[in-house]
């Protein structure tokens, strides 16, 4: 527990500043470099259910995806940058299986060329892509508020899951895959992302100045005035990205238990690899860029 303290410790203000104050190149190549840590670790743990990954591809094909949301295209204009990211999006996530096939063509063992191919384009569609839509949240309006309002969602989901399903939880929620998780840590779970979801959007203005006036953020990246949503649609949105966040990690906890390992590496002490760290993220990413990217629409 003092390792996972000292390393959330240090971790925290260092992500903090870069979602509200770097440019939005500098936190395309970090989230870049987060991803293939991330896919990394992922395409280790694919070797234990007897595939033989396409390393070097699938680092390079990602790799060049984060370049490309780098060159931050359209930034000053939020409906341009979301309609190109748009499309990079889908011609990529089409592109994949070509790319991946197409390679595996080449192998000596024709049986372990869908299998390899399989496991990178998943690693792009899972691990690539919702970090990628990070970085474009980021472009939006308000860009920065809501990147900071999911990290805080997903973050006090999980602690209060944790030590509320550690201190009084006794329904297991899925015991083979996960068999700590808990339906009382769950609802917890729930409550403590609301609660704090509803604080932040009723307290936009002030939150928003206070960034602004410490230099943290510029005006495009603060929620003000009538750019603030209505608070009904803000919960509903908070308990669907919780519930996201709760099966991603469920879903990294499948793969894992699969695996048959406990954690997916050890670069974060206390915390394990950096896919622990950023399961739930992946799943809830998506859902709040869709709905940042469906306002930007309107």
């Amino acid at each position: 527990m003092l390792k996972r303290i000292t390393t959330a410790v240090v971790l925290i203000p260092i992500v903090l500043v870069l979602i509200l104050r770097a440019p939005v190149s500098v936190l395309a190549i970090v989230a870049g470099i987060v991803a293939l840590l991330t896919i990394h670790e992922f395409l280790k743990l694919t070797e234990s259910y007897r595939v033989q990954p396409m390393r070097v591809l699938t680092y390079t094909f990602c790799g060049i995806f984060f370049l490309l949301l780098a060159f931050n295209v359209g930034n000053e204009k939020p409906l341009l940058s979301t309609a190109v990211f748009v499309y990079c999006l889908g011609f990529a996530a089409a592109i994949a299986p070509f790319i991946f096939l197409t390679r595996a063509m080449r192998d000596a063992d024709l049986s372990s060329g869908y299998p390899a191919a399989a496991a990178s384009v998943f690693a792009f569609t899972y691990i690539a892509l919702p970090m990628g839509m990070l970085v474009q949240l980021r472009q939006q309006w308000a860009g920065a508020f809501y990147l900071l309002y999911l990290l805080l969602v997903v973050w006090a989901g999980d602690i209060f899951a944790y030590f509320v399903g550690k201190s009084i939880g006794r329904h297991l929620m899925a015991p083979r895959i996960s068999p700590k998780k808990t339906w009382e840590g769950a609802v917890a779970s729930v409550v403590a992302s609301v609660a704090v979801g509803w604080l932040l959007f009723h307290y936009a203005l002030p939150i928003s100045s206070g960034l602004l006036r410490a230099g943290l953020i510029q005006q495009r990246d603060g929620l003000f005035g009538l750019e603030q949503p209505a608070m009904g649609p803000i919960i509903f949105l908070t308990i669907v990205i919780n519930l996201a966040a709760q099966l991603g990690d469920l879903v990294e906890s499948l793969i894992k238990r699969g695996a048959g390992v406990k954690d997916s590496g050890t670069i974060l002490p206390g915390h394990g690899g950096m896919l622990d760290r950023i399961d739930a993220l992946l799943f809830a990413a998506p859902v709040l860029w869709y709905y940042a990217a469906w306002r930007v629409m309107q």
